[in-house]
């Protein structure tokens, strides 16, 4: 049997991609120790998300191991090899503040940990594919110096000619203030890129905008778009951090983002980097997913309060160009709308 190695297999995208890849045939060695609890408290716990797949994914198998442990995940590879045909490296500390709290942990885990995981791959299994989830973090501030303009319910940014934008691959990602988990996801992604280029792996770096999707367990420190929705159909409070509310992202469908992963690892380069968001038709500012949900729901809610303070190195506005993925693989295409995903997420958080 092929094998899909996943970390942080009990995540939104880990997860997804245990079903994605399981209904494909394969079989899928997940790697998960839920240090999710550990940032963000036992409500962001996947252990659900873990017993839930162990009871319902027969060609899974789970390992509890840390991946910033080479000894404990090298294990894990000599014992699949060259059965291993795909990594998928989803595991994460993915919090701007979190990292600031503890900044060797997060760089351990972000950094250290992926560099293990490429070494393991060049050592036992060199013909896999290897999938890197990486952040729109890695631009740091940058896309904040772009002409962006303020409207009335969101902010909005226009190239020279006045014409909507799109973040490319090209922006630079240097001389930018990234945060401490921004910039321990530059070091992880610029050592995929070289794991490509120098050693010719087949290395994927997919800079992810929102990734999102019903089965995320939001919380205020990770996943904006989750948490808002389970504030509002519980009539919790929320904070929004900075911006008046108007900052934009795109957000993508955790499926769409793991059909990218298929496209490529069908046919995969070396040291591809490509920006793996919604695009403008999948953008929302904050005031304007308040303003759908409450529409899709008729609640009326508005307990937010809007801080002044912005978390530092984020973004005003950020959407991906999809251009570079659709022009390699043009057989993608997104099957799940904004809109359809936040009625998801509204289902979900109702029925709790």
């Amino acid at each position: 049997m092929k094998y899909v190695l996943i970390t942080g297999s009990s995540g939104l995208i880990g997860s997804q991609s245990v079903d994605f890849f399981h209904k494909l045939g394969y079989g899928i060695i997940g790697i998960d120790n839920d240090m999710r609890a550990y940032f963000f408290g036992k409500e962001a716990s996947t252990a659900p998300s873990k017993n839930a797949i162990l009871e319902s994914y027969q060609n899974y198998v789970h390992f509890d191991y840390d991946i910033r442990s080479m000894e404990l995940m090298e294990t894990v590879f000599q014992k699949y090899g060259t059965d291993i045909e795909l990594i998928i490296h989803t595991a994460a500390q993915p919090s701007h503040d979190w990292a600031a709290k503890e900044p060797l942990t997060d760089f351990s885990v972000n950094a250290l940990g992926t560099l293990n995981l490429l070494e393991l791959t060049r050592k036992h299994c060199p013909n896999a594919t290897f999938v890197f989830t990486s952040t729109n973090k890695v631009y740091g501030d940058r896309p904040n110096y772009l002409n962006i303009v303020e409207q009335e319910t969101r902010y909005e940014c226009y190239d020279d000619l006045s014409c909507p934008y799109a973040v490319p691959e090209t922006m630079s990602i240097d001389h930018t203030k990234h945060s401490v988990f921004g910039a321990s996801k530059v070091a992880a992604d610029i050592m995929c890129q070289e794991y490509g280029r120098y050693f010719g792996l087949k290395t994927g770096i997919f800079r992810g905008g929102c990734l999102t999707g019903p089965n995320h367990a939001g919380t205020e420190l990770h996943g904006f778009l989750s948490y808002l929705v389970k504030c509002m159909v519980h009539n919790k409070p929320y904070t929004v951090f900075g911006y008046k509310g108007k900052q934009v992202r795109d957000n993508i469908h955790s499926y769409d983002l793991v059909n990218m992963f298929w496209h490529f690892h069908q046919n995969p380069r070396c040291g591809e980097v490509y920006n793996a968001g919604g695009g403008r038709d999948n953008s929302c500012s904050i005031l304007e997913a308040i303003d759908t949900v409450n529409q899709k729901t008729g609640l009326g809610w508005n307990k937010y309060t809007i801080s002044e303070t912005n978390r530092i190195g984020d973004h005003i506005w950020y959407i991906s160009d999809l251009t570079k993925f659709n022009g390699h693989y043009p057989n993608w295409n997104m099957q799940h709308s904004l809109s359809s995903t936040l009625d998801a997420m509204i289902k979900v958080e109702t029925s709790r």
